[in-house]
């Protein structure tokens, strides 16, 4: 029997969950800066319901991680259902009242989902060989590819289907999540064992900050998110904001999505091969491809292109990070450790997803300039990354971890 054939098997209901759950990040995503612009009393507050939900996932990382260290897997997991269903039906009720305060209390319930949905990829390595364990994660991240046509296509079948707008699209995402929620019953990793007295606990938040590879690689998955957050984010407004219609901006966020997932089916044989450190060297490079792409003009092909190189652009960045940092974790800090991360990263995100709506409708005088500033504001990160993977690059190798 393969030592893999366990990990095989929870990758696949992984996958699966992905896919299936998965879909109402790209849903909301697509509406919520939309449906925002609608009921915010401020057009710069269109996007704060992403912001919301990326904040929600930020304060509940660390507990998340907390909680599958202690009850394991498949109880995160759950829990992580359970906050998508509530947030959507929260979203709805706000929808249906007109109420914009309601309709951010959801999306910060969402972000519950959103931080469980990152553990995935984690999950996916608790049960896999060391050879293992890129392809697991490229696996699981390739599962966003039937949420990338499932999500966005759900948008257009029921954004205008019933008198509110995108009240069908909140009321299906509580569907996603109770549906889905029944895959993690197959999921079988086990619990961790609770520490022995007088056993090392690994080292602490502060040390794991310290370790070179540990830090680069947040830094570098923390870019990456959040810069394919940044753009993302602003896109639906940008489109529709220069001649186009909702259909054209579920299409575009639909490349977007295949592009950040359809890699993973060799992002992992990548990194086997080349290495972390020069996948995410590419990533780095690709993400500021779409930037220069974006600001060459505001056609439908513009966007098109430029969601694509950022979503291929983020699969590379993050996946490459998330790999780094596991090479770098022991077994007794990886609930330490994960929930640190996902707290720095989706802090990142936060910044980036606040930042996004009030640089597109609030810079420039209009949303063509909103846009440009948008991608612009990519370039000082994309410097501190690849700096930061440079200065990784140049220490020897006893000294990394």
């Amino acid at each position: 029997m393969s030592i893999d054939t366990a990990a095989r098997r929870n990758v696949l209901v992984l996958v699966a969950a992905q896919a299936i759950l998965g879909a109402q990040l790209p849903m909301i995503f697509t509406i919520a800066g939309l449906a925002g612009s609608s009921l915010a009393p401020n057009k710069c507050w269109a996007t704060l319901p992403i912001t919301m939900m990326v904040i929600g996932s930020m304060l509940t990382a660390t507990p998340l991680s907390m909680l599958m260290q202690r009850f394991g897997r498949r109880a995160g997991f759950f829990f992580g259902a359970a906050g998508g269903a509530s947030g959507a039906a929260i979203g709805a009720y706000g929808l249906s009242t007109g109420s914009f305060p309601i309709f951010c209390l959801g999306a910060i319930c969402s972000g519950i989902y959103m931080s469980a949905n990152g553990f995935y990829r984690f999950a996916a390595v608790d049960t896999a060989s060391e050879a293992f364990r890129p392809k697991a994660i490229s696996w699981v991240m390739a599962g966003g590819l039937l949420s990338a046509v499932v999500g966005p296509q759900l948008v257009k079948f029921t954004a205008d289907q019933m008198a509110v707008p995108f009240l069908g699209s909140y009321l299906a995402v509580i569907g996603l999540n109770l549906a889905g929620s029944f895959l993690f019953l197959a999921l079988d990793i086990p619990k961790p064992k609770p520490p022995v007295a007088g056993a090392s606990t690994g080292r602490s938040r502060a040390e794991l900050l310290r370790t070179p590879t540990i830090l680069v690689a947040m830094i570098c998955a923390t870019v990456s998110y959040a810069l394919m957050n940044l753009v993302m984010t602003s896109s639906p407004l940008a489109v529709v904001g220069c001649g186009f219609d909702k259909g054209n901006a579920a299409d575009v966020v639909t490349a977007h999505v295949l592009a950040m997932y359809a890699p993973s089916f060799f992002t992992g044989h990548l990194i086997a091969r080349f290495g972390t450190e020069r996948i995410i060297a590419i990533g780095l490079t690709i993400l500021a491809a779409a930037g220069a792409v974006a600001m060459a003009g505001v056609a439908l092909e513009n966007f098109f292109v430029a969601l694509v190189l950022l979503g291929l652009g983020w699969n590379f960045g993050f996946i490459g990070a998330t790999t780094m940092l596991t090479s770098a974790q022991r077994p007794e800090e990886r609930g330490r450790l994960q929930g640190l991360n996902d707290l720095v990263v989706f802090g990142g995100v936060t910044m980036a997803s606040f930042s996004s709506g009030g640089l597109m409708n609030c810079a420039g005088g209009s949303l063509q300039a909103g846009w440009q500033m948008v991608n612009l504001a990519m370039l000082p990160f994309l410097i501190l990354a690849g700096g930061a993977l440079i200065w990784l690059w140049l220490r020897p190798q006893e000294s990394r971890t």
